[in-house]
């Protein structure tokens, strides 16, 4: 083969070669040692709207910017929409425990309801299956399964305070406190124990109510801020599953500051959250990757 024709076969494979995905200054030089990131939070959503198929329509809609990985139906149909190692856009401008961008760290679960009604009894169920798939092929810790109100305090309030939170403690999906006592310990800074649970301490106020709406609307352990299983007129949420629907009782979307038995009620998920981060989480089913 002539030089010439081999030196313009050289240049033509090197035009053609990928080029090396360097994004620093540095030389880049390839190791083979890595993997896919891992999503480390579970968002859960809801969709606000009246059917699955207008939820679906917005979260497949590429004019309008937003997705999830799943999108679970009130008939507890599961739609994945989303390749679980890809960054769904659904929880936007975010913070939690220093993180300010959930998208890049969490998966996304859309529950379809309009926010003034009950969660579906086939839609929970079907929920708390694909949680316990999302555990264990992520190794998620108990205490990362959040609301979407908890990582944008202010800008969102989902799910209501219809949602719940109790029922997904009890089967390891987020943090949940029977048995609260009655105060905090003398000298606990109630600013501080929210930041520490994860709370954006720049938006105190909202991080009050998105505190209340999660942890105290479904509680009967902290005296005087139990609710009904119910979300009344004029955007007040309330919440309870011993109460029947339609019963009014308080709003948990107060601003004001946390009271004692709230406090305490603060105390006892700290301790929880603690003891969540030292607990070991199931290992990955064989054939489910992670």
């Amino acid at each position: 083969m002539p030089a010439a024709l081999t030196v313009l076969l050289t240049l033509g494979l090197a035009a053609c070669a990928p080029l090396a995905p360097q994004q620093g200054a540095g030389t880049w030089v390839p190791s083979p040692n890595f993997d896919q990131r891992r999503p480390n939070y579970v968002i859960l959503h809801q969709t606000s709207n009246d059917n699955t198929q207008r939820a679906l329509a917005t979260l497949t809609d590429p004019r309008r910017k937003v997705s999830a990985h799943y999108l679970i139906g009130r008939d507890g149909t599961v739609l994945q929409l989303v390749d679980e190692n890809a960054r769904a856009w659904h929880a936007g401008a975010s913070w939690w425990g220093g993180s300010t961008d959930l998208n890049s760290a969490s998966l996304g679960i859309e529950l379809d309801n309009t926010g003034d009604e009950p969660f579906a009894e086939a839609q929970i169920v079907a929920l708390l299956a694909l949680l316990d798939e999302l555990r264990s092929r992520h190794r998620i810790p108990a205490a990362n399964f959040l609301a979407h109100g908890d990582v944008a305090p202010g800008r969102k309030v989902d799910p209501s305070a219809f949602f719940p939170w109790q029922r997904l403690a009890r089967h390891g999906f987020g943090l949940w406190c029977d048995a609260p006592p009655p105060a905090a310990p003398p000298g606990f800074d109630p600013a501080l124990g929210l930041r520490a649970l994860g709370y954006d301490p720049l938006k105190p106020v909202a991080a009050r109510q998105a505190f209340r709406r999660h942890f105290v609307a479904g509680s009967s352990a902290v005296p005087g801020e139990t609710g009904s299983d119910t979300n009344g007129t004029g955007g007040e949420e309330r919440s309870g599953e011993a109460a029947p629907v339609g019963e009014p009782e308080r709003a948990v979307d107060s601003a004001g500051e946390l009271s004692p038995g709230e406090q305490g009620l603060l105390y006892c998920l700290l301790q929880q959250q603690a003891s969540s981060a030292m607990r070991s989480v199931p290992p990955p089913s064989v054939g489910k990757g992670g």
